[in-house]
């Protein structure tokens, strides 16, 4: 039974000073981090959002739900890991290409595998998820971990939420779920 971490869109568009930013993105990444220097897993995979051309994800006049101010574009700073998350990485899964993506499961490392894929070849059965933002891509990844049969864990204090007011439901929707929500 191996268990996973898997770090979600800690990247610097969504951090302070990025154009989509979550307010503590960069305390969040830096208590990634810190957490790390105390806990072993067997498999460390990191998620970005990865947009080249997303359609109708990219607004002008952004609604804050279906559709959001360009970010995280290949090539950009914005798309980049934020600095203060000081990790060795076993992988990296990109999502979001030429449509709006919000799960890691949805997204494919370099050489096209996918996040399950990668996880079952490394025989993990159970994921911890941290990142940002915990309403949207964090949400959607353990929904979908859970969904594939994996023992999910999201650790709230290490997740940046767009909305921090609305957790108590998040979490009340995770639960139903499956996913277990606790601090680390």
């Amino acid at each position: 039974m191996g268990r996973a971490l898997i770090i979600v869109d800690v990247q610097n568009d969504f951090c302070e000073g990025g154009s989509l930013e979550v307010t503590g993105g960069s305390a969040v990444a830096q208590r990634i981090s810190d957490y790390l220097t105390d806990h072993d897993y067997d498999m460390i995979v990191a998620t970005r959002d990865s947009h080249i051309d997303p359609g109708t994800h990219f607004s002008e006049k952004p609604d804050f739900v279906d559709s959001w101010p360009p970010h995280c574009r290949v090539g950009s700073e914005g798309h980049k890991l934020h600095p203060n998350l000081v990790v060795d990485l076993d992988a990296v899964v990109d999502k979001g290409f030429y449509s709006a993506s919000y799960s890691g499961f949805e997204g494919v490392d370099p050489w096209g595998r996918s996040l399950d894929a990668l996880l079952k070849l490394k025989g993990i059965t159970a994921v911890d998820i941290v990142g940002i933002a915990t309403d949207y891509c964090v949400k959607q990844t353990a929904l979908d971990a859970a969904h594939l049969g994996y023992t999910t864990t999201v650790y709230l204090d290490l997740t940046a939420a767009v909305n921090p007011d609305n957790l108590d439901l998040l979490k009340a929707s995770l639960w139903v779920a499956g996913v277990t929500p606790k601090n680390s």
